[in-house]
């Protein structure tokens, strides 16, 4: 491929542009992912299971949370596709409209109260949209980003869709806490939809900050060249296997570990069962500041891995991870709140450390030829493996041994694969938007 020039005021011009509407757009999805998994820990095994006991209510309804992730691969190859063919930004449009699709009808279906067998199919139905959604988003998110970035600032650019994650937490939890100041029978008695339900206003914001975006220099150097694949999976197959397999190891604290520390916490925390004692509100509370210290962190560590090295970056953050994850958990109690607040913001930043460099760490993975296509395989699959199971596995673990050092041990050994695939994944230059040499000729590029 060609390298395209422009001046550095161009490129930071663009990539902040389209950085500000990858972060829009995630944050919306991310918030719609995120309140559908908070629902899952809090209400809907009463509502959506009701005949079970309240550890097996916990776990089917886990168990719909996680059919989401079954979907995403299937999601990550449709619209890597339509990114790899036709264009990142037209893809991240279709998938903001499924999901707010999706999102909203969630707000309205009926219980099992209500309409029987039916209720809990219909909420797998929608779950599902979800994941085809999220599947095809994080992907294209991350291009758009990365892909408007000198190279020497990819990881700054790359860390704005990274921004959606935690924005898109700290709205699900801090409308979650909000709405548990009334209580638990307030969720119980139809509070739980209002979240659903006010998604489909903040699709529309979102849409609307996609659609004006242009599509990537890289994407239209491939039109320019020739250089569309018919078929992009069969391309990502041959060539990037190797890759897409490692990205798959890379991601299991950036996504699973997550799910670990948001999720499955909140049901250890406030299950009855499990003991801790831990109320809805003062735990969800918890998750919001954490999710706030994450957001605040996350440009601050993209700029850091840019100085330091994207891989330095986030070997760091799992490392620190792994070490924070055991007295989180250890210390969680009603009496250790304070405590709870300050392990569990410290554990989310360190965290960030994997999470802010990810985009951009992967989508240098891959060559653009069919890169939406190979970074949205890699990242899905992971995701359905590692955060669709992660608190499923979680709970079954704390059931099965009534300790949460299984849990732990279940981190940490995620932690360790993270590391190993970090050390081996390859790095692929980027020609487009090198910053200017004045020695060399300039290249016009179109949307500028």
């Amino acid at each position: 491929m060609s390298t395209l020039q422009a001046t550095p005021e161009f490129s930071h011009r663009r990539a902040i542009r389209a950085g500000f509407a990858s972060f829009v757009g995630t944050s919306v999805e991310f918030f719609d992912f995120y309140i559908f998994a908070t629902a899952a820990a809090l209400v809907f095994g009463p509502l959506f299971f009701p005949d079970a006991d309240p550890v097996t209510g916990v776990l089917a309804s886990f168990a719909t949370y996680a059919v989401g992730f079954l979907f995403r691969p299937l999601g990550g190859i449709i619209f890597g596709h339509i990114g790899d063919r036709i264009g990142r930004q037209r893809s991240l449009v279709l998938t903001l409209l499924l999901m707010g699709v999706g999102t909203t009808l969630v707000g309205v279906l009926p219980t099992f109260e209500t309409a029987g067998i039916w209720a809990p199919i219909l909420l797998i139905f929608l779950r599902a949209l979800q994941g085809l959604a999220v599947g095809g988003e994080w992907g294209g998110a991350v291009l758009m980003s990365v892909e408007n970035a000198p190279d020497r600032f990819k990881g700054l650019y790359g860390s704005f869709p990274q921004l959606g994650n935690p924005m898109g937490a700290l709205m699900a939890s801090g409308i979650f806490a909000l709405l548990t100041i009334n209580g638990q029978d307030f969720l119980l008695d139809g509070g739980w939809r209002i979240p659903f339900l006010l998604s489909a206003v903040l699709i529309a914001v979102g849409f609307w900050v996609r659609y004006t975006v242009e599509e990537t220099p890289v994407f239209q150097a491939e039109v320019a060249e020739g250089n569309i694949q018919k078929f992009p999976l069969k391309v990502a197959v041959q060539k990037n296997w190797r890759a897409i397999l490692l990205g798959m190891g890379l991601i299991p604290i950036s996504t699973g570990g997550y799910y670990i520390v948001t999720t499955f916490a909140t049901t250890y925390g406030t299950e009855p069962s499990f003991g801790v004692g831990i109320t809805a509100n003062d735990m969800l509370n918890v998750l919001s500041v954490a999710a706030l210290a994450e957001l605040i962190s996350t440009i601050f560590i993209g700029v850091l891995a840019d100085k330091i090295g994207r891989k330095t970056a986030m070997l760091g953050g799992l490392l620190l991870t792994g070490g924070l994850v055991i007295p989180m958990f250890l210390t969680m109690s009603p009496d250790n709140l304070l405590l709870m607040f300050i392990l569990f913001s410290f554990a989310r930043v360190a965290m960030n450390g994997a999470w802010a460099p990810l985009g951009a760490i992967m989508a240098q993975m891959f060559e653009p030829e069919s890169r939406q296509t190979s970074l949205s395989v890699s990242y899905s699959f992971g995701n359905a493996i590692w955060a669709g199971f992660s608190p499923l596995v979680a709970t079954w673990l704390y059931q099965q041994t009534g300790s949460v050092w299984s849990v732990i041990a279940m981190f940490l050994i995620m932690t360790a694969i993270s590391v190993v695939c970090l050390i081996a994944a390859p790095q692929k230059k980027d020609p487009v938007l090198e910053e200017a040499d004045p020695r060399l000729p300039r290249v016009e590029v179109k949307g500028a």
